[in-house]
């Protein structure tokens, strides 16, 4: 499959520069600006509903090829990360 794309081909040393250079240029958060700006952008073509579906075919993907054992696995860390001191003490406090 050829690139026609223009500028340096993804992932080769010369993007790598370029995205270097826009990130001194611009600042990191304007990465995160263009992306929200993208992400509403597509929100208004496509709808909300959308991001469910594509979250909905990612998830499935993800369960193909990982197995559903990966979902447990993610989780159980999640849940161990997640909790702290602290909120082990505002939950008790909130009982």
């Amino acid at each position: 499959m050829a690139n026609n794309k223009r500028g340096p081909e993804p992932g080769s040393q010369k993007a790598k520069h370029g995205g270097q250079a826009v990130r001194e240029k611009y600042g990191p958060e304007f990465y995160s600006k263009i992306g929200k700006k993208g992400g509403e952008t597509v929100k208004e073509k496509r709808g909300a509903k959308f991001y469910a579906e594509i979250g909905k075919k990612g998830g499935e993907s993800t369960k193909r090829q990982q197995g559903s054992e990966f979902y447990s696995k993610i989780g159980k860390k999640g849940g161990e990360r997640g909790r702290t001191a602290s909120d082990n003490s505002v939950a008790e406090q909130q009982e």
